[in-house]
């Protein structure tokens, strides 16, 4: 029997389509509940500064439905069906949830992720985009041109993108300037490699607020 969810629609992602050139992703729509979506706006964490923020950083401002969420998010189902349209075991494998508000200019630049991380999956929150192509995620075959793109995903409340790390696993945003609601839940290979990357965050962001960068 499926776990009751109160935020996801499980069968918005079972029904993901799923890619393999030039790596293996998915892109899937309707992935939140609409009763839901109301809620999730009100309770998303007030976060004024750019970049990613792990639970840790977020602290007590997640609650009610974010909270509820982020649950939902780790629920081993959701494991499971990223691990069968990926075509790799993730159902056992630590988990690390990052989460976002604002962008800056300079993010979204294209990159692999490193190999402490297993794979990727991104949750947009985001009521409405302007349609010109700024601050979209691209799955792009190389990492010098974000015009050479095979998928292009519109960070649109419900849109749900994952993707299996790998050497060509280049992809990235356009740049873009404001808020950019996304929730990243990552599987990575060790409890070690969560800690170290939770400890490097909470360090980043520290620097951050002393030296006034960002």
């Amino acid at each position: 029997m499926s776990q009751q969810f109160q935020c996801i629609n499980i069968d918005g992602l079972k029904a993901a389509r799923t890619g393999r050139d030039p790596y293996n992703f998915l892109v899937g729509n309707n992935f939140i509940q609409p009763s839901a979506v109301e809620s999730l706006k009100a309770d998303y964490p007030d976060i004024k500064e750019p970049g990613f923020f792990t639970e840790t950083d977020v602290g007590d401002r997640s609650h009610g439905a974010f909270a509820k969420l982020l649950e939902d998010l780790k629920s081993p189902e959701v494991s499971k069906i990223i691990s069968e349209k990926l075509d790799i075991d993730l159902v056992n494998k630590p988990k690390m949830i990052t989460i976002r508000k604002i962008s800056q200019a300079k993010d979204g630049r294209i990159h692999t992720d490193g190999e402490a991380k297993i794979a990727t999956m991104l949750t947009y929150l985001n009521d409405k985009w302007d349609g010109t192509g700024a601050g979209c995620l691209r799955v792009l075959r190389n990492d010098k041109n974000f015009e050479d793109y095979v998928e292009q995903i519109n960070p649109l409340t419900g849109t749900v993108f994952a993707f299996r790390r790998s050497d060509s696993s280049w992809h990235g945003h356009t740049p873009f300037v404001g808020e950019r609601r996304v929730v990243q839940m990552t599987w990575l290979r060790s409890e070690a490699d969560v800690a170290r990357k939770e400890k490097r965050g909470a360090l980043s962001h520290s620097l951050k607020k002393i030296f006034h960068f960002g």
